[in-house]
């Protein structure tokens, strides 16, 4: 029998324990208070055990983005780097401080309304685990409740330890003719050279998935960048190359709904407008591509092994020809703790750019006009090439 209930049933000398927020004066305080820019230690495990479980929650008075303004990292075995480091709300599954329901096997965002955070990826450690909060807002972290779950045992020397790095890119288009490379006829792209990079790992370990998340200023449909995976650095054509953004995460023909499956889905789209012009398809409203959405692929029975190195990327549109902000945790497993990876981009930095609305459009609309005189109805660049 395999998935996650293969070893339900086994015997395993283990203690179970947990670590929470609860109030030890017995009274219903439940939670902690973190100022602007401190840093609490959540929780300090010793010796050798597995953390099974976590949960979360938490809001602030002063700050609607808190979930990305504030980081989790997470240290294994006396490391003085984390190998996990990543805001809070997009390690879980939740963009831009939103909050919105998300639905995995590892990671879910519940009920109300995707504000419970929480995890069950396995994290074996033998010397030790530490979990770590920084709030990098301007204002306090108001109320912060958890959970933190592990078992004390003995772990077995193939039990990896488990990483994950969040990583952000506005993305420029590597094109002779910028953006209108993105329609047809199609580039040519024979190298990775220009993807968005989300996992950059050195050593060896095993990868198993991502959440992406994609702010797309443009109506163009942005998944039509292929996915890339360079194992042990070997030379160009690498060995695992996909055909599309969708078809990496096991959807197909530019997906405009939520769908939320155990280890892959869509648990963010742009609006939709609520019909349709006489004569049209769905087919016909590119538009709709316009904005924010988040993607997710987990790779719990198909892990992507490697020896020396993995270097995962995604083309932004085909042939790396659009212009999108782009924001990615990716996870993965090694023997030992390594660092995450490069230093998180400062919090303001991680704010959600701001949404597209009818005005720009209409300024852009009013730039070509001016630039295109005897062009009033503004679509002349289709048959002017």
């Amino acid at each position: 029998m395999n998935g996650p209930l293969a070893r339900l049933a086994h015997h395993r000398d283990a203690i179970s324990k947990r670590i929470s927020s609860y109030d030890q004066t017995g009274a219903n305080r439940d939670y902690r208070t973190v100022p602007a820019g401190e840093t609490v230690t959540i929780a300090e495990i010793t010796g050798s055990g597995c953390i099974t479980h976590l949960w979360f929650t938490m809001w602030s008075i002063g700050d609607p983005l808190i979930r990305s303004h504030v980081v989790l990292r997470m240290f294994w075995d006396e490391s003085e780097e984390p190998s996990v480091e990543a805001p809070i709300g997009e390690f879980f599954g939740n963009g831009w401080g939103e909050n919105y329901l998300f639905s995995s096997l590892p990671l879910i965002c519940g009920p109300r309304d995707g504000r419970a955070m929480v995890c069950y990826f396995p994290m074996p450690f033998k010397q030790g685990a530490r979990i770590e909060l920084e709030n990098q807002s301007e204002h306090e972290l108001s109320s912060l409740y958890y959970y933190v779950d592990f078992e004390t045992r003995d772990v077995a020397d193939d039990e990896g330890r488990f990483h994950a790095h969040y990583r952000q890119e506005l993305t420029e288009p590597h094109s002779p003719n910028g953006e209108m490379d993105a329609m047809p006829p199609v580039i040519e792209n024979p190298n990775d050279q220009g993807n968005y990079v989300f996992a950059d790992v050195q050593g060896p370990g095993h990868y198993v998935g991502i959440n992406y998340y994609i702010q797309s200023p443009t109506p163009l449909w942005y998944g039509e960048g292929d996915d890339m995976f360079r194992v042990d650095g070997e030379d160009w054509p690498v060995s695992l190359h996909g055909t599309g953004t969708e078809d990496y995460f096991n959807t197909a023909w530019s997906p405009e709904t939520e769908f939320h499956h155990p280890v892959f889905g869509l648990a963010r789209v742009p609006g939709r407008e609520p019909g349709l012009a006489p004569g049209w398809t769905a087919r016909d409203y590119h538009f709709w591509w316009l904005g924010r959405a988040h993607v997710y692929r987990f790779h719990l029975d198909d892990p992507i092994r490697f020896r020396k190195s993995l270097r995962g990327s995604l083309e932004h549109g085909h042939g790396n020809t659009l212009s999108l902000m782009l924001g990615s945790v990716a996870y993965w497993y090694q023997p030992t703790a390594q660092p995450a990876g490069p230093p998180l981009p400062a919090a303001k930095e991680r704010d959600p750019m701001p949404p597209i609305i009818d005005q720009d459009v209409h300024a852009w609309r009013a730039e070509w006009l001016k630039q295109n005189p005897g062009d009033r109805w503004g679509n002349r660049w289709r048959t002017n090439g």
